[in-house]
Formats: C-alpha cells, sequence, structure tokens
C-alpha cells in the first residue's frame, strides 16, 4: 500500500556526479508527439529531472483522435524496467497508460519491490477506446495500481466517472470526495484537475480525505488540447524527483502546464498540443513580460 508522501533528499552532486534526479516513466508512446512517452521524457528534461522511460505499447493516433493502441508484451515491459533499476537510481515513478491488465500487473509489481519511491499515476480520458476494453483497463488499474500510488492525477470528469460511477448528489463530486474514493484504495493524495468554475476559469486541487491542500485557478482556454495530462504528471513526477515539497510541486507543475497551454500549437489539422519548450522560444520584441517571472523553475539548469 502506498505510503503517505514525504519529500526524499535530492541526490547530491558528490552522490550522483552532478547528475539529475532521475524519473522512470511507464507510458504507450505516441507518434503525434501529443501525449504518451515523448510527452513524458521531453516534460521531465525540461523540468530538470532525467527520463527513463519504458515502452508499455504503441498509439495508433494523429493529433485529432486516438485509433488504436497495440499493447507491448508484459515481459519485455518487466525486463525494460529491470534492467534499468539494476543500474540506475530512481527517484519518482510516473505512471500513464499501459494498455492492459497484465501490463499494469507488472507495472504494479515494480512498484511494489521499490516500495520507498513515489508513484505518480494518471488515469486518461478512454473514450475512444473500446468500453470493454477500458473498463477492465479501469478496474485493473483500481486493485492492482492505486494500492501502489502516492498521488494520483486526473480530469475531473475522469475521475469522477471511474471512482464514484453511482453518485447521486444533484451537486458535482468534490476534490475531498474524489480523494475519499481513492484513498479506500490505498491513495493518499489526488490532484484533481479542469473543475469548471462559472466564471470561465478552470480549478485544480490537490486534496486528501480530509482537505483541500491546494488550489490554484487558471483562465479558461478556448481550444481543445491533447497531452495535457501526461505534461501535468511528468511535470510533478520531475519535481517531487528533485525534491520539492508536495504542495509546492503540484502549485509549480500546474503554472508549468498551464504556460505550456498558453503557447501551444497546432502541428496538424486536429488538437492543439502544450508547448512544453515555451521557455527556449524568444521573446516577441512587443512583450515585456517575463516568463520567469510567473513560471519558478529555472529554465537552463538543473533544479537540485
Amino acid at each position: 500500500m502506498a505510503q503517505e508522501f514525504r519529500s526524499q533528499d535530492p541526490p547530491t552532486l558528490e552522490e550522483e556526479g552532478g547528475a539529475p534526479a532521475c524519473v522512470m516513466c511507464f507510458n504507450a508512446n505516441d507518434a503525434s508527439g501529443a501525449g504518451g512517452l515523448g510527452a513524458d521524457q521531453l516534460t521531465i528534461a525540461c523540468v530538470g529531472a532525467h527520463p527513463l522511460g519504458v515502452v508499455t505499447g504503441i498509439y495508433i493516433r494523429d493529433s485529432a483522435e486516438t485509433f488504436e493502441h497495440v499493447a507491448l508484451d508484459e515481459d519485455a515491459v518487466a525486463e525494460q524496467a529491470r534492467v534499468v533499476l539494476e543500474d540506475s537510481s530512481v527517484q519518482v515513478f510516473k505512471v500513464g497508460f499501459c494498455g492492459n491488465p497484465e501490463t499494469l500487473s507488472v507495472v504494479a509489481q515494480t512498484c511494489s519491490d521499490y516500495a520507498q519511491v513515489p508513484v505518480v499515476a494518471y488515469m486518461p480520458n478512454l473514450s475512444w477506446w473500446d468500453e470493454e476494453q477500458a473498463d477492465a483497463y479501469q478496474d485493473a488499474f483500481l486493485e492492482l495500481m492505486l494500492p501502489q500510488t502516492t498521488v494520483l492525477v486526473g480530469n475531473h470528469s475522469t475521475l469522477w466517472r471511474w471512482l464514484l460511477p453511482d453518485w447521486s448528489n444533484s451537486k458535482s463530486p468534490g476534490p475531498r470526495d474524489l480523494a475519499r474514493a481513492a484513498s479506500e484504495k490505498g491513495v493518499p493524495y489526488v490532484l484533481v484537475t479542469g473543475i469548471v468554475q462559472p466564471d470561465q476559469h478552470i480549478e485544480n486541487a490537490l486534496a486528501t480525505p480530509m482537505t483541500v491542500l491546494a488550489t490554484e485557478r487558471f483562465e479558461h482556454i478556448d481550444a481543445v488540447f491533447s497531452g495535457a495530462g501526461d505534461t501535468l504528471s511528468a511535470a510533478l513526477a520531475a519535481l517531487l524527483a528533485a525534491g520539492t515539497d508536495l504542495e509546492a510541486a503540484c502549485l509549480e507543475a500546474l503554472n508549468y502546464l498551464d504556460h505550456c497551454l498558453d503557447s501551444g500549437f497546432r502541428p496538424g489539422m486536429g488538437h492543439v498540443v502544450p508547448d512544453r519548450l515555451f521557455w527556449a522560444h524568444g521573446e516577441d520584441e512587443d512583450d515585456t513580460t517575463e516568463v520567469g517571472t510567473e513560471f519558478a523553475l529555472p529554465r537552463h539548469e538543473t533544479k537540485h
């Protein structure tokens, strides 16, 4: 069962020879670049950690929609992780889309074998998938992955449909309601995103069953994005790996995502993709706002 988060001391320069903290991410490859393992790796590197990417399968998708997912053999997933873990020290696990219950089982077992390592788990929107497959995957995630999870990340509507399918209250569930449902499987913290507010803002909240620890509001951006959830959860994992306090890490990760979305671009004819490299672009001559005045992470060096 997942333990409550305790901020780990990041590896010192003397211990690791100046190397950044490492995050092992389990996710499917997305050739469109919108989400998946590529999004994890780019985000983690931008935030200042080193990604250790384990491929769990392949999305067949473009920038507009997901057509199919091809799962990788679960033994191949287990071997990828085993070989790297025997060689490298990992500060945080980030779990994205694993494709099927069999792969979820080996990922959960890997996390269990390294119980001292925090786990950031993301539940994506699976409305593109066959309903029977999606239900089987979510059931397996509930039983296998949540007991290993330290922070569960997900959109409000996705978590509502999954964790509280029989919700009958006329008022939509709040972050604490979702955290309470997740806690029944051993999850101590839930980061709920996309809570719609009546004033054209979106609220995000880090919650436990007892309290809301942190909230952040952003103005609604009139666009449909792909890859926001992977970006946020990967940024959170990287910040935690570098030793940032949980509440501060959530707020910084949300701030990073907001900048990525604000600078988002459309690579094809479909959805907008977060620009995870927004900080690397030159400023417009007429724009006197410094990115770093709102986004606190160092832009060109590792955070330790």
